[in-house]
């Protein structure tokens, strides 16, 4: 049975070599180093933990080896990979003098996505607890999360730092360093904010597609031919566009359903999480 129960850990620890190898990959270059080159292929590396880390879990259900240590396991190698490779990433990207006051900015703003990050695990840890022996909580935790899940903020935000350094924009828009570095650190202070916030975010378990096979076929040719296409020659923009799309996507059903108001059954699902203090009242 433990020879079982290391298939998934083993997925695992590859998705945490993963980051780890952005991270110490990124540090040993010269300041400045961080082009476009290095963080396409850091993005590239973080998309294939990111595939690993969903691969382990469902891996796990499959051969039914789920156990509490693979449970925390995964939620370490989350926090190196998605949480702390991504802002890494970004300063060395930047790469500003020590002692200013943008390099002070950059750098408060990269711990606020990690220590948000690291938050949005512990939080998710505590939820799926609680839901042991729940059933109502378990399929509620399938349609949804509570806050932005760290591998989509990984996501958004390698795909911004390598949109804003790719040749194709910067044919429209070419920030200098000041300004690059106050939009990067915007996106990291944004994107740690939807990670420890009680807006709903969609599971992809939740989407059912009732096409008929040959239908569904011909779609996913036609998709996988643009998405191939554009990864070889915008693969930049193409990133940018499916983590970005997933966030505001949720963001608009998240503001529908506040229009909507309590009493509408409209996206009920999306009603944000009440604070610990409204449960214990």
């Amino acid at each position: 049975m433990k020879r079982v129960y290391l298939v998934p850990n083993i997925v695992t620890a590859f998705s945490l070599a993963c980051g780890l190898f952005v991270i110490f990959k990124i540090n040993m270059l010269e300041p400045g180093g961080g082009d476009y080159e290095v963080v396409q292929t850091s993005a590239f590396l973080l998309l294939v933990a990111a595939f690993a880390d969903f691969i382990d879990g469902a891996l796990a259900r499959a051969i039914h080896a789920e156990s509490e240590f693979g449970f925390v396991f995964d939620s370490l190698a989350d926090a190196v990979s998605f949480g702390v490779a991504p802002s890494v990433l970004m300063l060395k990207t930047l790469s500003l003098e020590q002692g200013t006051l943008l390099s002070f900015a950059s750098a408060t703003g990269a711990m606020i996505y990690s220590l948000c990050g690291v938050l949005r695990l512990v939080r998710f840890s505590v939820k799926t607890s609680e839901a042991k022996g729940n059933i109502d909580l378990q399929v509620a935790q399938k349609k949804h999360f509570t806050g932005l899940p760290i591998p989509a903020a990984a996501a958004a935000a390698v795909s911004a730092n390598l949109l804003f350094l790719s040749p194709w924009l910067k044919q429209w828009i070419d920030l200098s360093k000041p300004q690059l570095s106050i939009t990067l650190t915007c996106v990291m202070v944004f994107l740690g904010y939807l990670m420890v916030c009680r807006l709903k975010f969609p599971s992809l378990k939740m989407l059912h597609f009732r096409i008929p096979s040959f239908h569904l076929a011909f779609l996913t040719v036609i998709t996988a031919v643009f998405v191939l296409y554009g990864i070889l020659y915008f693969f930049a923009v193409i990133l940018a566009l499916a983590a970005w799309s997933y966030v505001v996507v949720a963001l608009v059903l998240s503001l529908i359903r506040l229009i909507a108001g309590k009493r509408s059954k409209t996206l009920e699902d999306f009603e944000p999480e009440p604070d610990d203090y409204e449960n214990n009242g």
